[in-house]
């Protein structure tokens, strides 16, 4: 009996030639719409037929899946893959944009004093004064404001002096107060006075004993506060006496141009 059958099943499978297009086209229904349920027949298969019909139904399942494999690898080695872009790169921190240039500092305000070695202006021939070895300049300083001032003298010696006192005058013309002095000569060779006396702020500078003043130029200024607005200083003055090695000097003195 079982003989019976494969020979039976072997006939059928050699004599069966698979519908490769209803096969496919019943693929793509399964594929695009849903399984149908079908019910069972109710009954008993005998065992012959049955196992019969198993063999056939695998053979054709077989034979199937073979056609429909290859039908997928044909579909699939035709297929285009494009591989999705990359993100672009970012720009680099070097590329960004240029930070804007630090603003320039704003400029110094020069402070209300003169220091040794500052240019000076020139000051005229009315308070320039001359005698033997000694020339004088007496000028208001460029730098004066409003509420404040500092008058200054520059004083030639052709020869060493042994004695000199030094007098700056600057008349009470309001709110006339002492801020300051200074020389360009060693501090320590000198005795520096400051008092308001007879309506006037009189700076007075006395070279000690045993100290020497070179020959050249050397310079002297006065600093002060004032009432507010621009002080005239038409009332001021200086006065320069000084004694050199081989007996007495002449005198210089004078008064102080407006700033240029």
């Amino acid at each position: 009996m079982n003989e019976e059958i494969s020979r039976r099943l072997h006939e059928a499978a050699q004599a069966h030639q698979p519908d490769r297009a209803r096969m496919l086209a019943r693929v793509q229904r399964g594929v695009a719409g849903p399984a149908v349920r079908h019910r069972a027949r109710r009954g008993l298969w005998s065992a012959p037929r049955a196992a019969l019909a198993g063999l056939v139904a695998g053979g054709i399942l077989a034979t199937g899946g073979l056609a429909v494999d290859a039908i997928v690898a044909t579909s699939s080695s035709s297929e285009t893959v494009v591989a999705p872009a990359g993100p672009s790169p970012s720009p680099s921190a070097s590329t960004g944009t240029p930070g804007t240039p630090p603003s320039r500092p704003a400029p110094v305000v020069p402070a209300p004093v003169t220091t040794p070695g500052s240019p000076r202006p020139t000051p005229s021939a009315a308070v320039q004064a001359q005698n033997g070895v000694l020339w004088s300049a007496g000028s208001v300083d460029p730098h004066s404001t409003v509420y404040w001032s500092q008058e200054n003298l520059v004083l030639r010696t052709t020869q060493p002096l042994t004695s000199l006192t030094v007098e700056l005058r600057f008349a009470q013309t309001g709110g006339v107060q002492d801020t300051g002095d200074w020389r360009t000569l060693p501090t320590d060779d000198f005795t520096v006075t400051v008092q308001q006396t007879g309506g006037t702020l009189v700076y007075r500078w006395v070279l000690r004993p045993g100290r020497t003043v070179p020959a050249g130029e050397h310079e002297f200024a006065g600093q002060f506060n004032h009432a507010t607005g621009v002080r005239s200083a038409a009332g001021d003055a200086y006065r320069v006496d000084a004694q050199g090695p081989g007996g007495s000097a002449p005198s210089v003195w004078g008064g102080f141009a407006p700033a240029q």
